[in-house]
């Protein structure tokens, strides 16, 4: 079986988000389950791609409408990824220091009809495409659709979803840049009025997955517009939890930790970790320590920090450290607060990969207060980590997380995004702080949940088998 992952993004290449990391975890872990898997994506202009060396596979042209574009298929010299990638190189369109912009229609079509080009052209032909999000949405229709890749129309096509809100939208008017295809079937790039590639995809793939079981249920009821179209589908529509590289996210190897540790030696490991924030970002060790990592972003219910951090600091006698970006305001805010909690609170406004890891490794409490959380993984690497989870019982926190008032509980969970509710979670985490026994025995049972991507990417091989390969 050939599989080929289609993404804008995959960790280490290029990285947004959650997606990057999933698409360069599940290749690997197919791989060792002794399947080829392979990722396709653009060809950036960034730190991975400077500091690596490439070999051309293939050159050619491609049109996008009355526009030609040259690009080369690239693939890496002295790969160690664990699965082979190739990159695709449109010099005028996805040569560039970002991932995604105002520009995203052009570049991603663009993307798309150079893959399904180079596709045609190869000997053995893929098993499976497994296209992710809505950048290579239109994949699953160009298949079937469009006259040039007939000879591509019998392999099935696999859509995951890793989050509905974005679904990249275009006018009618831009129809002319997908190659040509029988116009009466325009409806299935159309969803209210536009042209949509993730309802396209859905309506075209042969199977549609979203990262998590919990966040599939809530998309036909909340998914920005495609509630109707994904219960319309929902007889090929399946969530699959997404797991995490056992491998970059572990704490006996880590080599962005202070110092390592296994289960058995977590306290003197984690006490190292917490030892170094607090004395960079001048925090009280003694204090339990509440940490958020990720988007300043609605989604993440990051516009109620500034006024949450406040009163939850006000209340308990704790610490708070964030770590982050994404809207200016928020950050303005968030910066604005060390004035005023000088040794209790601290922020870094922007990204740093050694820095998350040392706070996964460090801090005692993980704040997710999500209102929409399609998988997430911070749940995932803090357990790993034998940091407890503080998350919003939505998505794949639902289905990752049990509130230690449960049994067999290990985190600590609430219903609503409010200021209110968030810090009575954190309340309950300096409470059961103050229980160190029972802090502890929780802190070394979360770190034995096995989150690895061994069983996602069984269920997903179990997927692509169920598919009638070679319809037609």
């Amino acid at each position: 079986m050939k599989i080929v992952h289609i993404s804008a993004e995959c960790y280490p290449v290029a990285k947004v988000g959650g997606l990057a990391d999933v698409v360069g975890a599940l290749p690997k872990y197919q791989n060792d389950a002794g399947f080829t898997s392979e990722v396709m994506m653009p060809f950036y202009d960034n730190k991975f791609t400077k500091d690596n060396k490439f070999s051309v596979l293939f050159t050619s042209k491609l049109k996008l409408g009355k526009q030609e574009y040259n690009y080369q298929i690239k693939t890496i010299i002295d790969n160690a990824l664990g699965f082979k990638l190739y990159l695709v190189d449109v010099p005028e369109l996805l040569f560039k220091n970002y991932v995604y912009s105002n520009d995203d229609t052009e570049r991603f079509l663009a993307f798309q009809i150079a893959v399904l080009n180079w596709m045609l052209t190869w000997n053995e032909k893929p098993t499976i495409v497994h296209c992710h999000d809505h950048h290579t949405g239109l994949i699953p229709f160009m298949m079937t659709q469009c006259k040039a890749y007939k000879a591509l129309e019998n392999i099935p096509t696999v859509l995951t979803i890793h989050n509905a809100q974005y679904q990249g939208w275009f006018s009618h008017e831009k129809v002319g840049l997908i190659p040509e295809f029988n116009f009466n079937n325009v409806g299935l790039l159309d969803w209210f009025g536009n042209i949509n590639p993730l309802a396209s995809a859905i309506k075209c793939a042969w199977k549609v997955t979203t990262v998590s079981p919990s966040y599939m249920e809530e998309l036909k009821k909340s998914a920005n517009g495609l509630e109707t179209l994904l219960s319309h589908e929902s007889a090929k529509c399946n969530g699959i939890l997404n797991g995490i590289d056992w491998e970059v996210w572990n704490p006996e190897t880590d080599p962005y930790l202070l110092e390592n540790y296994t289960q058995n030696t977590v306290e003197i490991g984690r006490e190292a970790n917490k030892k170094w924030i607090c004395s960079h970002y001048n925090l009280d060790f003694e204090k339990p320590l509440f940490a958020f990592i990720g988007r300043l972003v609605g989604e993440k219910g990051a516009d109620l920090f500034p006024e949450t951090f406040k009163k939850a600091l006000q209340k308990s006698d704790i610490s708070i450290f964030l770590l982050g970006s994404g809207n200016e305001v928020v950050e303005a805010q968030l910066n604005e607060l060390k004035k005023d909690y000088v040794g209790f609170y601290n922020a870094f406004i922007g990204y740093d990969e050694k820095l998350a890891h040392i706070v996964y490794a460090g801090a005692d409490f993980i704040l997710m207060p999500s209102r929409v959380e399609p998988c997430g993984l911070n749940q995932m690497y803090a357990l790993r980590y034998g940091s407890i989870p503080i998350v919003r019982s939505i998505g794949g926190l639902k289905d990752t997380v049990i509130d230690i008032s449960e049994k067999g509980g290990f985190g600590i969970c609430h219903n609503k995004v409010t200021v209110s509710e968030i810090t009575g979670a954190i309340e309950r985490g300096v409470k059961l702080y103050k229980n160190q026994p029972k802090y502890n025995k929780i802190r070394k049972k979360v770190m034995s949940i096995n989150h690895s991507w061994d069983a996602s990417a069984t269920a997903y091989i179990n997927l692509y088998k169920s598919l009638n390969y070679g319809r037609g």
